[in-house]
């Protein structure tokens, strides 16, 4: 399995963050060809101290191959430059093999 991890750090309107975020946004993720699961969260905790991010977002694919697939698409584009429309403190987006854990 392959990962994608966006972090999104505070943005200048939470609320409309939120509202778009899952009335606009994920429709367009739901589309993107090769999506096994995905989740997110606006309920980000620190350990210590404050969060450096305001929300969390995960979609799993088959492998490597399908996520490039799936962010080459049409509908992978559309995602990615729907980002712009709410995530005002922008995003850092990174993706890596999934190693299952032991017990």
């Amino acid at each position: 399995m392959h990962r994608l991890l966006v972090l999104y750090p505070k943005p200048a309107d939470p609320d409309h963050f939120r509202e778009y975020y899952v009335t606009k946004h994920l429709p367009l993720v739901r589309e993107m060809p090769g999506l096994l699961a995905y989740r997110y969260s606006f309920d980000v905790a620190a350990t210590k101290g404050e969060a450096p991010y305001f929300a969390v977002f995960e979609a799993d694919f088959a492998d490597a191959t399908a996520l490039a697939a799936a962010r080459s698409s049409a509908q992978g584009q559309r995602a990615a430059a729907d980002v712009v429309n709410y995530a005002t403190g922008g995003a850092v987006v990174i993706d890596y093999p999934v190693q299952d854990g032991i017990g």
